[in-house]
């Protein structure tokens, strides 16, 4: 196939993109097939978690959901081994291949499953939460592969619109599917034809030259060369050497926890992770009471309180989103442009620690309401952009085991940390809303003290391997 990234002069495509984000001659076609391909995988996502809600509320309850959310932990604890075993021993390509190829069997299978009339709203809700933390992670692992850290830095903002765009868009059409009475098993297929589609686009995006000359040093499917080792005579039968870095077995399995303790630099980014979710799962808790407090204020009941609740998170949801893809839009790549990683590094937890502070203070519900939009809305898009950045200076298999690693076990547990201190503060402590933002506020100062020694980690791998 013809290179379309050969062009020497900026295409029209280019001049287009240079609005949103530095784009050089030619790279304009490939960045903008990336982003389409995580909008599918992000359409694909939305559709799927809208209708995993009824299937678990409908037969069971909200304790149940927060009971799954810790199963899926454990399950996590059990299923990452085998994807980073799966890392170490197969090319690229055909991992892209093959977890894409397993969510859509799975797909089908949870279809079928509803047509017998199973209960699956468990086994779902845990299988949905692996299958959008892995997927997104696979994809950014591979964007990290095909990028250099330069090119990365210029071109991820305009590769996150896609995400940014694809929740925005997949929540509309998931709305109109059910507000259409569409049933859950035909949602799925047409989830499972939006993820089909990304597949299809990984196989287009690997055609591309600049894929395969980023892919051609990481590939074990290539044949190895049987090359001599010194003081071999001619003529004898080559002897291949073990590589040292090769991992295999139980220790392939494991490479992505071994990483988090191994490497400075990657746990750095597992704790900050860590830090993040907390500090967000205990906001959300705080959106939480706020809203139900304005409800028992308003004396509402029943069907009365529901709608309103209800229709709080759905105005709530639109502007995050709204303003999310804006941020992903005109932000995020001129805040790397000016300030570097720095820039979306930090910009949410100022953002985080703002907002928590004037909670701290008790600003009104609808002042912390904004503040808490652009929290979200921030973390959504430009902490999304910092947050795959990250990983463009390190080693094929740290992008891989690694950042499926923290993203999806130590995403959860974050989740679990923030469960176990509103317990603590609600039980013991009985600390008020105000005393969960000051808690927060805490948190925050420490993560802002974590990015910076994270930011000269990166400045000083990032040197090492330019």
């Amino acid at each position: 196939m013809a290179d379309p990234l050969e062009p020497k002069r900026p295409t029209p495509l280019d001049t287009i993109l240079k609005l949103f984000a530095d784009v050089r001659p030619g790279e304009g076609l490939l960045a903008v097939v990336f982003m389409v391909t995580i909008l599918l995988l992000m359409f694909s996502y939305y559709i799927i978690k809208t209708a995993r809600e009824p299937l678990i509320l409908a037969a069971g309850s909200a304790e149940l959901k927060t009971y799954a959310s810790g199963y899926m932990a454990v399950v996590l604890v059990v299923v990452l081994p085998g994807f980073n075993w799966l890392t170490s021993r197969v090319s690229t390509k055909r991992l892209l291949f093959a977890v894409t190829g397993f969510f859509l069997l799975c797909i089908q299978g949870f279809f079928l499953a509803l047509r017998a009339e199973m209960d699956i709203g468990v086994p779902f809700f845990i299988w949905v939460g692996i299958f959008s933390l892995s997927t997104i992670a696979l994809f950014w692992s591979f964007a990290n592969e095909v990028y250099t850290r330069e090119e990365g830095e210029r071109l991820f903002p305009i590769v996150g619109i896609g995400m940014t765009g694809g929740a925005f868009g997949g929540s509309f059409l998931a709305k109109q599917l059910f507000g259409d009475e569409v049933s859950p098993g035909i949602v799925l297929q047409v989830a499972a034809g939006l993820l089909l589609a990304h597949g299809a686009l990984y196989a287009w995006i690997l055609r591309f030259s600049k894929v395969r000359s980023a892919l051609s040093d990481g590939e074990e499917d290539e044949e190895v060369d049987h090359k001599p080792f010194h003081g071999q005579e001619p003529g004898e039968e080559a002897v291949v050497l073990p590589d040292p870095e090769k991992k295999t077995g139980l220790r392939a399995a494991l490479e992505g926890f071994e990483l988090l303790f191994r490497k400075r630099y990657i746990g750095l980014i597992a704790v900050l992770i860590l830090l993040l979710n907390v500090v967000n799962t205990t906001g959300e808790y705080i959106l939480s009471s706020y809203v139900v407090g304005m409800a028992d204020e308003l004396g509402l009941q029943d069907a009365a309180r529901g709608a309103y609740i209800g229709e709080f998170y759905g105005d709530f949801f639109l502007w995050v989103n709204i303003a999310g893809v804006t941020l992903q839009a005109f932000v995020a790549s001129r805040l790397v442009k000016i300030f570097g990683i720095a820039g979306v590094l930090f910009a949410l937890p100022i953002v985080a620690g703002a907002s928590y502070f004037l909670a701290a203070l008790g600003v009104s519900f609808m002042v912390f309401r904004w503040a808490k939009t652009a929290e979200n809305s921030t973390d959504y898009s430009i902490m999304n952009t910092a947050r795959a950045m990250l990983w463009l200076p390190t080693k094929r298999e740290e992008k891989y085991a690694g950042k499926q690693t923290i993203d999806t076990l130590v995403v959860r547990l974050g989740d679990l940390l923030s469960a176990g201190l509103v317990f603590v503060g609600t039980e013991w402590l009985r600390l008020s809303t105000q005393g969960f933002a000051w808690a927060n506020v805490v948190i925050v100062a420490i993560w802002l003290a974590l990015a910076w020694l994270l930011l000269r980690s990166y400045k000083s791998l990032a040197g090492e391997s330019e």
